[in-house]
């Protein structure tokens, strides 16, 4: 009897943290537990190699594994100032490294509200983790209908092998 009572509670315990707990995998983060929705979207991509996610109404910006391959070891990081308005694909910055310079593109309309400050010390870290710590710019989404017009990683993956072709 007291076996089953054992057994039943480990199920219902077992149970009840699956059903408290999920697993969340959003795509190049890694996984944690959570009980609220994944409020973090997708990343998109641009076609001058930008990306963005959007979390709570606010993009986080940088640019892609692709861009920061063929800049080069990056060396200097340009930002705007916090509070800068930007329309999409309006220049924001610039990026310079050893071999080459590239512009910085908007991939949406919104505000400026957050900088990298880390980079200004170590640009180093858009080649180091480009999608994670080398992140550029956060903004205002002001438009979310642009959010939904920029490509998936499926399709920039494809826009990568059309422009290498």
């Amino acid at each position: 009897m007291a076996w089953r009572c054992v057994s039943k509670l480990r199920a219902a315990a077992s149970l009840c943290l699956l059903s408290a707990y999920r697993t969340v995998q959003v795509a190049g983060l890694p996984r944690s537990l959570s009980t609220a929705a994944a409020v973090l979207s997708a990343r998109k991509f641009t076609d001058k190699h930008e990306w963005v996610t959007v979390e709570n109404g606010i993009g986080t910006v940088g640019i892609s594994n692709y861009a920061q391959e063929a800049l080069g070891d990056v060396v200097y990081c340009g930002l705007p100032e916090i509070g800068t308005k930007l329309s999409q694909l309006d220049e924001f910055g610039a990026l310079e490294s050893v071999k080459a310079a590239s512009e910085l593109y908007s991939p949406l309309t919104g505000e400026v509200t957050d900088i990298n400050k880390a980079l200004a010390d170590n640009p180093g870290l858009v080649n180091k983790s480009c999608y994670g710590e080398g992140w550029l710019i956060k903004m205002t989404v002001d438009n979310p209908a642009e959010v939904d017009e920029l490509m998936d990683e499926d399709a920039y993956e494809k826009f990568l092998k059309s422009i290498e072709d």
